[in-house]
Protein backbone atom coordinates (compact mmCIF):
# COMPACT_ATOMS: atom_id res chain seq x y z
CA UNK A 1 0.00 0.00 0.00
CA UNK A 2 0.99 3.62 -0.59
CA UNK A 3 1.18 5.44 3.07
CA UNK A 4 0.27 8.17 4.01
CA UNK A 5 2.86 9.00 6.97
CA UNK A 6 2.93 12.25 9.29
CA UNK A 7 6.14 13.30 10.38
CA UNK A 8 5.53 15.90 13.46
CA UNK A 9 8.39 17.57 13.74
CA UNK A 10 11.22 18.22 11.89
CA UNK A 11 14.43 18.83 14.41
CA UNK A 12 16.95 15.90 14.38
CA UNK A 13 14.91 13.24 14.83
CA UNK A 14 12.82 14.14 12.72
CA UNK A 15 15.64 14.73 9.93
CA UNK A 16 16.90 11.29 10.25
CA UNK A 17 13.62 10.11 10.21
CA UNK A 18 12.95 11.66 6.78
CA UNK A 19 16.48 10.52 5.78
CA UNK A 20 15.50 7.33 5.90
CA UNK A 21 11.98 7.42 4.79
CA UNK A 22 13.12 8.75 1.26
CA UNK A 23 15.59 5.94 0.81
CA UNK A 24 12.25 3.55 0.55
CA UNK A 25 11.50 2.14 -2.69
CA UNK A 26 7.86 1.97 -2.56
CA UNK A 27 6.49 5.45 -3.34
CA UNK A 28 4.92 7.18 0.07
CA UNK A 29 2.65 10.29 0.66
CA UNK A 30 4.71 12.14 3.95
CA UNK A 31 3.25 15.79 5.47
CA UNK A 32 5.76 17.12 7.56
CA UNK A 33 4.07 19.39 10.17
CA UNK A 34 6.40 22.05 11.75
CA UNK A 35 5.49 24.48 13.99
CA UNK A 36 8.35 26.70 13.44
CA UNK A 37 8.87 29.09 10.81
CA UNK A 38 11.51 27.22 9.44
CA UNK A 39 11.90 23.54 9.13
CA UNK A 40 15.09 20.97 9.27
CA UNK A 41 16.75 23.37 12.31
CA UNK A 42 15.87 22.45 15.58
CA UNK A 43 15.10 24.58 18.38
CA UNK A 44 18.42 24.60 20.11
CA UNK A 45 20.24 25.48 16.64
CA UNK A 46 17.66 28.26 15.39
CA UNK A 47 18.18 31.85 15.63
CA UNK A 48 15.36 32.31 18.33
CA UNK A 49 17.03 29.61 20.69
CA UNK A 50 20.62 30.60 20.19
CA UNK A 51 23.55 33.19 20.48
CA UNK A 52 26.40 33.32 17.79
CA UNK A 53 28.60 32.91 20.46
CA UNK A 54 27.49 29.45 21.94
CA UNK A 55 28.97 26.47 20.90
CA UNK A 56 27.27 23.28 20.06
CA UNK A 57 28.37 20.30 22.51
CA UNK A 58 29.41 18.00 19.30
CA UNK A 59 32.06 18.25 16.43
CA UNK A 60 31.80 16.40 13.09
CA UNK A 61 33.37 13.28 13.96
CA UNK A 62 30.41 12.58 16.34
CA UNK A 63 27.26 13.77 13.82
CA UNK A 64 26.16 11.15 12.30
CA UNK A 65 26.11 12.27 8.30
CA UNK A 66 22.66 13.14 6.45
CA UNK A 67 23.62 13.21 3.06
CA UNK A 68 27.26 14.70 3.52
CA UNK A 69 29.12 15.16 6.77
CA UNK A 70 29.30 18.02 8.63
CA UNK A 71 32.94 19.18 7.57
CA UNK A 72 32.21 18.19 4.16
CA UNK A 73 29.44 20.75 4.25
CA UNK A 74 31.75 23.42 6.10
CA UNK A 75 33.94 23.01 3.25
CA UNK A 76 31.53 23.71 0.60
CA UNK A 77 30.90 27.45 2.74
CA UNK A 78 32.02 30.79 1.13
CA UNK A 79 34.94 31.80 3.44
CA UNK A 80 33.26 34.82 4.60
CA UNK A 81 29.86 33.43 5.62
CA UNK A 82 32.00 31.12 8.23
CA UNK A 83 33.93 34.01 9.74
CA UNK A 84 30.46 35.82 10.46
CA UNK A 85 30.35 33.11 13.33
CA UNK A 86 33.97 33.55 13.70
CA UNK A 87 35.14 30.47 12.39
CA UNK A 88 38.81 30.31 10.00
CA UNK A 89 38.03 27.96 6.90
CA UNK A 90 41.78 27.30 7.16
CA UNK A 91 41.69 25.55 10.33
CA UNK A 92 38.55 23.13 10.27
CA UNK A 93 38.68 19.40 11.51
CA UNK A 94 36.51 17.21 12.15
CA UNK A 95 37.16 17.46 16.12
CA UNK A 96 35.93 21.39 16.08
CA UNK A 97 33.25 22.54 18.38
CA UNK A 98 31.61 25.41 16.38
CA UNK A 99 28.55 27.51 16.54
CA UNK A 100 25.37 25.56 16.79
CA UNK A 101 23.83 28.83 14.54
CA UNK A 102 26.08 26.89 12.36
CA UNK A 103 24.96 23.37 12.73
CA UNK A 104 21.36 25.07 12.13
CA UNK A 105 22.66 26.09 9.11
CA UNK A 106 23.56 22.60 8.04
CA UNK A 107 20.99 20.86 9.37
CA UNK A 108 18.34 23.41 6.81
CA UNK A 109 20.17 22.54 3.85
CA UNK A 110 20.32 19.09 4.51
CA UNK A 111 16.51 19.03 5.19
CA UNK A 112 16.19 20.63 1.88
CA UNK A 113 18.44 18.51 0.46
CA UNK A 114 16.02 15.25 2.19
CA UNK A 115 12.93 16.86 0.18
CA UNK A 116 14.29 17.02 -3.37
CA UNK A 117 16.02 13.30 -3.12
CA UNK A 118 12.70 12.55 -1.86
CA UNK A 119 10.44 14.27 -4.43
CA UNK A 120 12.93 13.15 -7.44
CA UNK A 121 12.03 9.12 -6.02
CA UNK A 122 8.80 9.65 -6.44
CA UNK A 123 7.46 10.00 -3.15
CA UNK A 124 4.96 13.04 -2.37
CA UNK A 125 5.69 15.35 0.26
CA UNK A 126 4.63 18.41 1.79
CA UNK A 127 5.67 20.61 4.03
CA UNK A 128 3.92 22.29 6.45
CA UNK A 129 5.71 25.17 8.52
CA UNK A 130 3.92 27.36 10.93
CA UNK A 131 1.71 24.57 11.31
CA UNK A 132 1.12 23.19 14.80
CA UNK A 133 -0.68 19.90 15.58
CA UNK A 134 -2.85 20.67 18.33
CA UNK A 135 -4.58 17.07 18.57
CA UNK A 136 -3.86 13.79 17.59
CA UNK A 137 -6.74 10.72 17.80
CA UNK A 138 -6.64 7.31 16.50
CA UNK A 139 -10.01 6.22 15.15
CA UNK A 140 -11.17 3.48 13.35
CA UNK A 141 -11.19 5.49 10.15
CA UNK A 142 -7.55 6.44 10.61
CA UNK A 143 -5.13 8.42 12.69
CA UNK A 144 -7.15 12.05 12.76
CA UNK A 145 -4.57 15.56 13.17
CA UNK A 146 -5.91 18.53 14.03
CA UNK A 147 -3.42 21.03 12.37
CA UNK A 148 -3.18 24.61 12.76
CA UNK A 149 -1.47 26.79 10.21
CA UNK A 150 -0.80 30.80 11.66
CA UNK A 151 -3.00 30.08 14.39
CA UNK A 152 -5.84 29.67 12.05
CA UNK A 153 -9.07 27.27 12.83
CA UNK A 154 -7.68 23.32 13.22
CA UNK A 155 -8.28 21.35 10.32
CA UNK A 156 -8.45 17.57 10.45
CA UNK A 157 -6.44 15.46 8.45
CA UNK A 158 -5.61 11.87 8.23
CA UNK A 159 -2.85 9.71 8.05
CA UNK A 160 -2.05 5.62 7.87
CA UNK A 161 0.89 6.19 10.14
CA UNK A 162 2.05 9.27 12.54
CA UNK A 163 5.44 9.81 13.75
CA UNK A 164 6.13 12.25 17.20
CA UNK A 165 8.99 13.77 16.70
CA UNK A 166 8.40 16.74 18.70
CA UNK A 167 11.53 17.54 20.49
CA UNK A 168 12.56 19.98 23.89
CA UNK A 169 9.17 20.61 25.44
CA UNK A 170 9.73 24.27 27.05
CA UNK A 171 7.43 26.21 29.55
CA UNK A 172 5.51 28.63 27.44
CA UNK A 173 7.10 32.04 27.17
CA UNK A 174 3.71 33.42 28.90
CA UNK A 175 4.35 32.01 32.00
CA UNK A 176 7.26 33.55 32.91
CA UNK A 177 7.29 36.86 35.10
CA UNK A 178 9.86 40.15 34.91
CA UNK A 179 12.12 38.52 37.40
CA UNK A 180 11.76 34.93 36.78
CA UNK A 181 12.49 32.34 33.29
CA UNK A 182 11.10 29.24 33.61
CA UNK A 183 13.52 28.53 31.34
CA UNK A 184 16.69 29.78 29.08
CA UNK A 185 15.20 28.88 25.70
CA UNK A 186 11.88 30.73 25.63
CA UNK A 187 12.39 34.99 26.10
CA UNK A 188 15.53 35.10 27.25
CA UNK A 189 17.70 34.94 24.25
CA UNK A 190 15.17 38.27 22.84
CA UNK A 191 15.17 39.90 26.41
CA UNK A 192 17.37 42.41 27.53
CA UNK A 193 19.35 41.99 30.38
CA UNK A 194 19.81 44.76 33.01
CA UNK A 195 23.50 44.90 34.98
CA UNK A 196 21.93 43.15 38.24
CA UNK A 197 22.24 40.40 40.71
CA UNK A 198 21.20 37.18 38.28
CA UNK A 199 20.65 33.23 39.66
CA UNK A 200 20.98 30.89 37.55
CA UNK A 201 19.47 27.03 38.51
CA UNK A 202 21.68 24.45 36.95
CA UNK A 203 25.57 24.30 36.21
CA UNK A 204 25.15 22.35 33.25
CA UNK A 205 25.94 23.69 29.53
CA UNK A 206 22.53 25.15 29.40
CA UNK A 207 22.86 27.04 32.62
CA UNK A 208 26.39 28.42 31.24
CA UNK A 209 24.84 29.22 28.17
CA UNK A 210 22.41 31.19 29.95
CA UNK A 211 24.90 33.34 31.14
CA UNK A 212 27.31 33.58 28.39
CA UNK A 213 23.85 35.52 26.52
CA UNK A 214 23.58 37.72 29.39
CA UNK A 215 27.16 38.21 29.67
CA UNK A 216 27.69 39.42 26.11
CA UNK A 217 25.00 41.58 26.30
CA UNK A 218 27.07 43.57 28.27
CA UNK A 219 30.30 43.01 26.90
CA UNK A 220 32.48 40.55 24.73
CA UNK A 221 35.39 38.02 24.60
CA UNK A 222 38.90 38.83 23.23
CA UNK A 223 42.10 36.36 22.83
CA UNK A 224 41.51 33.13 22.82
CA UNK A 225 43.78 32.11 19.50
CA UNK A 226 47.81 30.80 19.10
CA UNK A 227 47.44 30.15 22.74
CA UNK A 228 46.22 33.91 24.02
CA UNK A 229 43.89 33.62 27.56
CA UNK A 230 40.52 34.69 26.68
CA UNK A 231 39.81 37.96 28.33
CA UNK A 232 36.08 39.01 29.06
CA UNK A 233 35.70 43.20 28.21
CA UNK A 234 32.85 44.92 29.73
CA UNK A 235 31.25 47.47 27.34
CA UNK A 236 31.04 49.46 31.00
CA UNK A 237 33.47 48.03 33.71
CA UNK A 238 31.40 50.19 36.24
CA UNK A 239 27.71 48.39 35.74
CA UNK A 240 28.43 44.21 34.96
CA UNK A 241 26.16 41.82 35.60
CA UNK A 242 26.62 39.42 38.63
CA UNK A 243 25.57 35.92 37.75
CA UNK A 244 25.21 33.20 40.64
CA UNK A 245 25.19 29.55 39.26
CA UNK A 246 24.08 27.52 41.45
CA UNK A 247 23.25 23.40 41.51
CA UNK A 248 22.83 20.52 44.22
CA UNK A 249 26.63 19.78 44.62
CA UNK A 250 28.15 23.22 42.83
CA UNK A 251 29.99 21.30 40.61
CA UNK A 252 31.34 22.37 36.95
CA UNK A 253 31.34 20.41 34.18
CA UNK A 254 34.41 19.46 32.79
CA UNK A 255 36.22 19.95 29.54
CA UNK A 256 35.59 17.82 26.51
CA UNK A 257 38.77 14.93 26.47
CA UNK A 258 40.08 13.25 23.54
CA UNK A 259 39.46 10.17 22.83
CA UNK A 260 39.31 7.49 19.90
CA UNK A 261 36.70 7.64 17.62
CA UNK A 262 34.54 5.75 16.63
CA UNK A 263 34.62 4.23 20.16
CA UNK A 264 36.92 0.62 20.54
CA UNK A 265 35.46 -1.92 21.53
CA UNK A 266 34.87 -3.02 25.19
CA UNK A 267 36.10 -6.10 26.53
CA UNK A 268 34.27 -6.91 29.92
CA UNK A 269 31.28 -4.64 29.83
CA UNK A 270 29.97 -5.55 26.46
CA UNK A 271 25.95 -5.74 25.58
CA UNK A 272 26.58 -9.31 24.87
CA UNK A 273 27.02 -9.81 28.83
CA UNK A 274 24.86 -6.96 29.67
CA UNK A 275 22.28 -8.91 27.57
CA UNK A 276 23.10 -12.16 29.39
CA UNK A 277 22.83 -10.47 33.03
CA UNK A 278 19.27 -8.82 32.16
CA UNK A 279 18.01 -12.49 30.94
CA UNK A 280 18.87 -13.36 34.47
CA UNK A 281 15.22 -11.23 35.37
CA UNK A 282 15.33 -7.87 37.18
CA UNK A 283 15.72 -9.01 41.00
CA UNK A 284 19.61 -7.63 41.47
CA UNK A 285 19.85 -6.29 37.76
CA UNK A 286 21.76 -3.26 38.33
CA UNK A 287 24.13 -4.74 41.10
CA UNK A 288 25.03 -7.28 38.54
CA UNK A 289 25.76 -4.81 35.61
CA UNK A 290 27.97 -2.31 38.11
CA UNK A 291 30.06 -5.84 38.31
CA UNK A 292 30.38 -5.38 34.74
CA UNK A 293 31.33 -1.73 34.97
CA UNK A 294 33.77 -2.31 37.77
CA UNK A 295 35.77 -4.62 36.33
CA UNK A 296 35.92 -3.12 32.70
CA UNK A 297 37.24 -0.07 34.76
CA UNK A 298 39.79 -1.86 36.61
CA UNK A 299 40.87 -3.60 33.90
CA UNK A 300 41.00 -0.07 31.82
CA UNK A 301 42.92 2.01 34.18
CA UNK A 302 44.17 -0.06 37.10
CA UNK A 303 45.38 3.45 38.87
CA UNK A 304 42.44 4.48 38.85
CA UNK A 305 40.66 2.01 40.38
CA UNK A 306 43.02 1.69 43.28
CA UNK A 307 42.74 5.22 43.36
CA UNK A 308 39.00 5.30 43.89
CA UNK A 309 38.70 2.39 46.11
CA UNK A 310 36.88 0.74 43.43
CA UNK A 311 36.96 -2.54 45.53
CA UNK A 312 34.80 -1.54 47.82
CA UNK A 313 32.41 0.50 46.00
CA UNK A 314 28.71 -0.24 45.00
CA UNK A 315 26.34 1.31 42.77
CA UNK A 316 25.13 2.81 45.56
CA UNK A 317 28.64 4.47 46.93
CA UNK A 318 30.81 5.03 43.34
CA UNK A 319 29.40 8.41 42.33
CA UNK A 320 30.36 10.05 45.78
CA UNK A 321 33.80 8.41 45.17
CA UNK A 322 33.85 9.79 41.43
CA UNK A 323 32.88 13.30 42.30
CA UNK A 324 34.92 13.19 45.41
CA UNK A 325 38.14 14.95 43.82
CA UNK A 326 35.86 18.02 42.82
CA UNK A 327 33.01 18.75 45.26
CA UNK A 328 35.84 19.84 48.21
CA UNK A 329 37.70 22.05 45.50
CA UNK A 330 36.72 25.55 44.32
CA UNK A 331 35.21 24.72 41.21
CA UNK A 332 37.34 27.41 39.42
CA UNK A 333 40.66 26.13 40.33
CA UNK A 334 39.34 22.62 38.98
CA UNK A 335 37.81 24.14 36.02
CA UNK A 336 41.43 25.66 34.98
CA UNK A 337 43.41 22.65 36.11
CA UNK A 338 40.97 20.04 33.89
CA UNK A 339 41.20 22.49 31.12
CA UNK A 340 45.11 22.65 31.20
CA UNK A 341 45.04 19.07 31.35
CA UNK A 342 42.43 18.53 28.71
CA UNK A 343 44.28 20.77 25.88
CA UNK A 344 47.37 19.22 26.40
CA UNK A 345 45.86 15.54 26.30
CA UNK A 346 44.25 16.60 22.67
CA UNK A 347 47.70 17.98 21.26
CA UNK A 348 49.13 14.75 22.07
CA UNK A 349 46.01 12.72 21.16
CA UNK A 350 46.42 10.89 24.33
CA UNK A 351 43.35 9.58 26.04
CA UNK A 352 42.78 8.97 30.07
CA UNK A 353 42.11 5.28 30.48
CA UNK A 354 38.85 5.51 32.46
CA UNK A 355 37.24 8.38 31.25
CA UNK A 356 37.07 6.50 28.13
CA UNK A 357 36.10 3.26 29.71
CA UNK A 358 32.99 4.88 31.08
CA UNK A 359 31.92 6.95 28.34
CA UNK A 360 31.63 3.71 26.33
CA UNK A 361 29.80 1.98 28.92
CA UNK A 362 27.02 4.22 29.23
CA UNK A 363 25.78 3.30 26.07
CA UNK A 364 25.58 -0.30 27.31
CA UNK A 365 23.80 1.11 30.35
CA UNK A 366 21.80 3.03 28.02
CA UNK A 367 20.02 0.03 26.89
CA UNK A 368 19.89 -2.09 29.76
CA UNK A 369 17.87 1.03 31.78
CA UNK A 370 14.29 0.00 30.03
CA UNK A 371 14.57 -3.34 32.16
CA UNK A 372 15.19 -2.24 35.42
CA UNK A 373 12.47 -2.36 37.98
CA UNK A 374 11.80 0.90 40.14
CA UNK A 375 13.88 0.62 42.97
CA UNK A 376 16.89 -0.18 40.70
CA UNK A 377 15.65 2.23 38.30
CA UNK A 378 15.47 4.79 41.19
CA UNK A 379 18.60 3.63 42.58
CA UNK A 380 20.41 4.33 39.40
CA UNK A 381 19.12 7.85 38.52
CA UNK A 382 20.57 8.79 42.09
CA UNK A 383 24.11 7.02 41.64
CA UNK A 384 25.75 6.18 38.48
CA UNK A 385 23.09 8.03 36.24
CA UNK A 386 24.97 10.88 37.63
CA UNK A 387 28.04 9.61 36.56
CA UNK A 388 27.26 8.86 32.64
CA UNK A 389 25.88 12.22 32.93
CA UNK A 390 28.99 14.06 33.45
CA UNK A 391 31.25 12.22 31.78
CA UNK A 392 29.45 12.50 28.65
CA UNK A 393 27.92 15.75 28.88
CA UNK A 394 31.56 16.90 29.35
CA UNK A 395 31.59 20.60 27.52
CA UNK A 396 33.74 22.37 24.98
CA UNK A 397 37.06 23.49 25.96
CA UNK A 398 36.01 26.91 24.21
CA UNK A 399 32.90 27.22 26.81
CA UNK A 400 35.23 26.83 29.82
CA UNK A 401 38.38 28.74 28.73
CA UNK A 402 35.00 31.94 28.54
CA UNK A 403 33.34 30.97 31.82
CA UNK A 404 37.10 31.05 33.36
CA UNK A 405 37.23 35.00 31.93
CA UNK A 406 33.88 35.78 32.93
CA UNK A 407 34.63 34.37 36.68
CA UNK A 408 38.07 36.54 36.33
CA UNK A 409 36.29 39.18 35.16
CA UNK A 410 33.98 38.71 38.76
CA UNK A 411 30.98 38.05 36.10
CA UNK A 412 30.35 34.02 37.26
CA UNK A 413 30.25 32.73 40.47
CA UNK A 414 29.11 29.19 41.59
CA UNK A 415 27.10 28.67 44.94
CA UNK A 416 26.49 25.23 46.23
CA UNK A 417 22.98 24.51 47.88
CA UNK A 418 23.19 21.33 48.88
CA UNK A 419 20.56 18.95 48.85
CA UNK A 420 17.64 21.22 50.31
CA UNK A 421 17.13 24.53 49.68
CA UNK A 422 14.51 27.03 49.20
CA UNK A 423 13.16 29.65 46.21
CA UNK A 424 11.12 32.22 47.49
CA UNK A 425 9.51 34.60 44.57
CA UNK A 426 7.58 36.68 47.45
CA UNK A 427 9.01 40.55 47.65
CA UNK A 428 11.07 41.86 45.24
CA UNK A 429 13.42 39.39 43.05
CA UNK A 430 13.88 35.70 43.88
CA UNK A 431 15.60 34.38 47.36
CA UNK A 432 17.58 31.42 47.40
CA UNK A 433 18.47 29.20 50.29
CA UNK A 434 20.83 26.70 51.15
CA UNK A 435 24.06 24.77 51.95
CA UNK A 436 25.61 28.17 50.84
CA UNK A 437 23.32 30.52 52.79
CA UNK A 438 21.05 32.73 51.63
CA UNK A 439 21.09 34.82 48.51
CA UNK A 440 18.55 37.13 46.83
CA UNK A 441 18.80 37.89 42.93
CA UNK A 442 16.85 40.55 40.96
CA UNK A 443 16.34 38.39 38.41
CA UNK A 444 16.32 34.53 38.52
CA UNK A 445 16.64 31.80 35.47
CA UNK A 446 15.33 27.97 35.92
CA UNK A 447 18.80 26.64 33.61
CA UNK A 448 18.31 22.53 34.54
CA UNK A 449 17.78 21.64 30.87
CA UNK A 450 14.84 18.89 29.91
CA UNK A 451 13.36 16.42 32.43
CA UNK A 452 11.99 13.97 32.03
CA UNK A 453 7.86 14.06 30.92
CA UNK A 454 5.14 12.03 31.42
CA UNK A 455 1.47 11.13 29.77
CA UNK A 456 0.46 14.56 31.67
CA UNK A 457 2.67 17.02 29.46
CA UNK A 458 1.43 15.24 26.45
CA UNK A 459 0.04 18.10 24.07
CA UNK A 460 -2.45 16.38 22.68
CA UNK A 461 -5.75 15.93 24.75
CA UNK A 462 -7.57 13.41 22.40
CA UNK A 463 -4.36 10.80 22.35
CA UNK A 464 -3.64 11.76 26.19
CA UNK A 465 -7.50 10.40 27.00
CA UNK A 466 -6.95 7.29 25.05
CA UNK A 467 -3.25 6.41 26.59
CA UNK A 468 -4.80 7.37 29.96
CA UNK A 469 -6.37 3.88 29.66
CA UNK A 470 -4.03 2.24 30.04
CA UNK A 471 -0.98 4.66 31.39
CA UNK A 472 1.65 3.32 33.95
CA UNK A 473 -0.46 3.55 37.53
CA UNK A 474 2.08 6.11 38.99
CA UNK A 475 1.77 8.42 36.08
CA UNK A 476 5.52 8.46 35.37
CA UNK A 477 5.90 7.51 31.65
CA UNK A 478 4.64 6.56 28.68
CA UNK A 479 4.40 2.79 27.79
CA UNK A 480 5.80 2.01 23.89
CA UNK A 481 7.38 -0.85 22.39
CA UNK A 482 10.86 -1.69 21.17
CA UNK A 483 9.80 0.11 18.02
CA UNK A 484 8.53 3.34 20.11
CA UNK A 485 4.80 2.34 18.88
CA UNK A 486 2.04 3.81 21.32
CA UNK A 487 0.28 1.36 23.25
CA UNK A 488 -3.33 2.29 22.57
CA UNK A 489 -6.20 0.24 24.35
CA UNK A 490 -8.70 -1.07 21.89
CA UNK A 491 -6.09 0.45 18.85
CA UNK A 492 -4.32 -2.10 18.21
CA UNK A 493 -3.90 -1.61 14.72
CA UNK A 494 -2.87 2.01 15.68
CA UNK A 495 0.65 3.23 14.17
CA UNK A 496 1.57 6.06 15.96
CA UNK A 497 5.50 6.23 16.97
CA UNK A 498 6.40 8.37 19.86
CA UNK A 499 10.49 9.57 18.95
CA UNK A 500 9.42 12.99 21.61
CA UNK A 501 13.05 12.70 23.43
CA UNK A 502 11.30 14.24 26.86
CA UNK A 503 8.82 11.67 27.18
CA UNK A 504 10.97 8.81 26.80
CA UNK A 505 13.86 10.13 29.05
CA UNK A 506 12.68 8.34 32.36
CA UNK A 507 13.91 5.18 30.46
CA UNK A 508 16.14 6.63 28.36
CA UNK A 509 17.93 9.44 29.97
CA UNK A 510 21.06 9.27 27.51
CA UNK A 511 18.91 9.88 24.46
CA UNK A 512 19.17 14.11 24.22
CA UNK A 513 21.93 14.11 21.49
CA UNK A 514 21.98 14.13 17.64
CA UNK A 515 23.32 10.13 17.58
CA UNK A 516 20.64 9.35 19.99
CA UNK A 517 18.45 10.98 17.71
CA UNK A 518 20.01 9.70 14.67
CA UNK A 519 19.51 5.98 16.29
CA UNK A 520 15.43 6.84 17.71
CA UNK A 521 14.75 8.21 13.86
CA UNK A 522 16.18 5.55 12.22
CA UNK A 523 14.53 2.85 13.72
CA UNK A 524 11.29 4.17 13.72
CA UNK A 525 11.16 4.77 9.91
CA UNK A 526 12.54 1.17 8.97
CA UNK A 527 9.49 -0.19 11.59
CA UNK A 528 6.83 1.64 10.05
CA UNK A 529 7.89 0.82 6.27
CA UNK A 530 6.64 -2.09 4.35
CA UNK A 531 8.57 -5.36 3.16
CA UNK A 532 10.42 -3.77 -0.32
CA UNK A 533 8.53 -6.56 -2.29
CA UNK A 534 5.10 -5.23 -1.40
CA UNK A 535 3.01 -4.09 -4.34
CA UNK A 536 2.30 -0.56 -3.44
CA UNK A 537 -1.41 -0.05 -3.36
CA UNK A 538 -3.44 2.96 -2.49
CA UNK A 539 -3.94 3.79 0.75
CA UNK A 540 -6.79 3.44 2.37
CA UNK A 541 -6.93 7.17 4.05
CA UNK A 542 -5.80 8.77 1.08
CA UNK A 543 -8.31 7.27 -1.08
CA UNK A 544 -10.64 9.40 1.45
Amino acid sequence: MTLNIALVGSGPTGLYTLATLVEQPNPMLLTIYEAAPLGGVGMPYSPDATHIAMLANIASIEIPPLTETYLDWLHRQPGAFLRIYGVDPGTLHDRQFLPRLLLGGYFRDQFERLLERGRAAGHQIALRERCRVVDIEALPEGLRLLASTDGAEPEPLFHDRVILATGHVWPDEAQNTPTYYLSPWTGLPEAEIPAARIGVLGTSLSAIDAAMSIALQHGRFSGGSEGAAVVYEPHDPAAIPRITLMSRSGILPEADFYCPLPYEPLQICTEEAAEAEAARGPQGLLDRLFALFAAQLAAADPDYAAGIGLDDLTADSFSAAYFAGRSGVEPFDHAARNLAEVLENHAAKRTVAWRYAILRMHEVFDRMIPMLDEADLDRFDGGLKTVFVDNYAAIPPSSVSRLLALHAAGVVEVLRLGRDYDLDERGSGVAVSGAGGDRRFDLFIDARGQRPLDLAALPFPGLRRQLAQDADPKGREIAVDPQFRLQIPERDAAEIRLAALPFLMRRRPFIQGITAAAEIGTLVARSILPPAEEAPQQSAVAAR
